[in-house]
């Protein structure tokens, strides 16, 4: 075999996993909806629910998540509100305390150990049979609980997500970013051919027996989804129930987020691999690799692809050609993270966005590959 050959072979292989990752997994699911679709047979119950809040130092925030919280439509003797304080030394408890006559529970712990910590004391307290996971700066309808706890009425669900909306400082609905339109529409076909491969962090929901085990060590949403496809469930996203919250307006706490997201996701990834064997999992199997592993995978695909064709450049004008489209894409999504502002053209905010996120994932494995966990979370603040 020939050193051009092989390079070409490289090469050639990582623009097909860069493809495959963002745009053929998406047509292979969009595919087998035609053929194969699990609806979910969705009904108005109201089961007991235990309605945790994971807070840290969020005394400019609390008040307004609870007032938010106390207007939520559904029966108060089938809903147990739990403030999960991961040792907040400001007022935050204090705040928590003024809503005791509203039956707020404040579960405090005693020194900061992270946010799944906080959210395990909750649950150690918690009553009721479903278990609805939120974080301080998402705000709800009224209705967000009625709907998302009536997937449980399908014995086959055994989590549900909600779908992200950004508002502006006015609490006003805003235009989503390319990214968070495409998660949103790739959860939308994966829980229409089998299972979700991920929870909004924001705004969850699952059955009691799949929070056991809870690891206080691994993020709490990717984690709950592998419980539910370990006890024979699966996760669904509903449409109905929207988490409303504000998008962090600097971009360097907006990068250092994912990167804390991508750190965290990979761990419970290692800690599940049995989960990629098909003979047991099946699709869910093949989804796990392809949503994951091949989406994490990206970064060092560009990188190589990007190297590989400066040596192939001798070879053709095809590779000269496809060398300049690559550079091109480069420079456009640059143009976008010199500016202050996210960028409005779309011919700039694609290769920014996807630049971004790409550069967050390989940040996200030197991070990992170097020891950092990201147990103790800091809050966004948006």
């Amino acid at each position: 075999m020939s050193v051009p050959f092989a390079i070409s072979l490289i090469f050639w292989g990582a623009v097909f996993l860069i493809l495959y990752a963002y745009t053929g997994y998406p047509l292979l699911l969009y595919g087998l909806s035609l053929f194969r679709t699990r609806s979910v047979r969705k009904a108005d119950i109201t089961p007991s629910v235990s309605f945790i809040i994971a807070a840290h130092n969020e005394q400019a925030r609390i008040r307004q998540k609870l007032q938010n919280t106390l207007s939520l439509e559904y029966p108060r003797d089938r809903l147990q509100i739990i403030v999960a304080s991961d040792c907040s030394t400001d007022d935050t408890e204090r705040i928590v305390q003024d809503f005791h006559v509203h039956e707020v529970q404040l579960v405090r712990s005693p020194e900061r150990r992270g946010k799944e910590a906080a959210q395990q004391r909750a649950i150690e307290v918690a009553r009721g049979d479903i278990i609805v996971f939120t974080d301080v700066g998402t705000l709800l309808d009224p209705r967000a609980v009625s709907e998302i706890v009536g997937n449980f009425a399908d014995p086959t669900v055994g989590c549900v997500s909600s779908e992200d909306r950004i508002v502006d400082a006015d609490g006003r609905v805003t235009g989503e970013n390319a990214y968070v339109r495409y998660e949103m529409f790739l959860r939308s076909l994966e829980s229409r051919v089998n299972s979700l491969v991920g929870l909004s962090g924001s705004f969850f929901a699952a059955r009691r027996e799949v929070c056991h085990p809870w690891r206080s060590d691994l993020q709490s949403d990717f984690n709950t989804l592998l419980n539910s496809i370990r006890q024979g469930l699966r996760g669904v996203s509903d449409p109905q129930s929207i988490g409303y919250y504000k998008n962090i307006a600097a971009e360097s706490r907006e990068f250092e987020r994912k990167v804390r997201t991508v750190v965290r996701g990979i761990a419970v990834f290692m800690n599940s691999l049995p989960l990629l064997n098909p003979l047991r999992h099946g699709l869910f199997a093949w989804q796990l690799f392809s949503h994951k592993l091949c989406r994490w995978l990206v970064p060092w695909c560009l990188l190589g692809a990007i190297i590989c064709n400066l040596l192939l450049l001798r070879e053709s004008l095809g590779y000269g050609f496809l060398f300049l489209l690559q550079c091109l894409f480069y420079a456009a999504g640059l143009v976008g993270i010199v500016r202050s502002t996210p960028p409005s053209a779309l011919a700039v905010k694609i290769p920014f966005y996807f630049l971004s996120v790409n550069a967050a994932i390989a940040v996200a494995w030197i991070r990992y590959l170097h020891g950092e966990r990201f147990v103790v979370w800091q809050p966004s603040h948006r």
